[in-house]
């Protein structure tokens, strides 16, 4: 399922997500990501920066026992009459094709500076990719 409208436009326009996960006895988990879409695909890597164990995240373990996810874009303002934001559900995996996993890190770099010239492994970072199942858009203003 692919977004359109104003849903899209936030999600284009957004810089940051929550990806929201849950393990296998439904114990929530949530991280900011910095993601890249791409047609009804959600895309997010396992980078560089500081982790104790970057191949084993909880949000990795999590959607190993269990697919289901929701991501959250919003958009703050102090004019409370520009709130908005868009609930996406879907189904995540961790990428395994290797020309996917390049596809996703060049939508990446595209948008964001600092994945322009960290070095980024198939071995070592893994990509997760969502596929939309349904999303909510909601925004203050008529």
């Amino acid at each position: 399922m692919s977004l359109d409208g104003a849903a899209l436009e936030l999600v284009v326009n957004g810089r940051i997500a929550h990806l929201a996960t849950a393990d296998r006895d439904g114990r929530p988990h949530v991280v900011p990501i910095c993601y890249a879409y791409e047609s009804g695909y959600f895309y997010c890597v396992i980078d560089r920066k500081p982790k104790r164990d970057p191949l084993n995240l909880k949000r990795l373990r999590n959607i190993r026992d269990n697919p289901r996810v929701a991501l959250v874009i919003d958009r703050y303002d102090e004019d409370w009459n520009r709130l908005a934001f868009v609930l996406i559900h879907g189904l995540a995996e961790i990428v395994t094709d290797v020309d996917v996993w390049a596809v996703a890190i060049e939508h990446l770099r595209a948008r964001y500076s600092g994945y322009q010239t960290m070095p980024l492994t198939f071995a070592e970072n893994p990509v997760i990719r969502v596929a939309v199942q349904r999303y909510h858009f909601w925004t203050a203003s008529p």
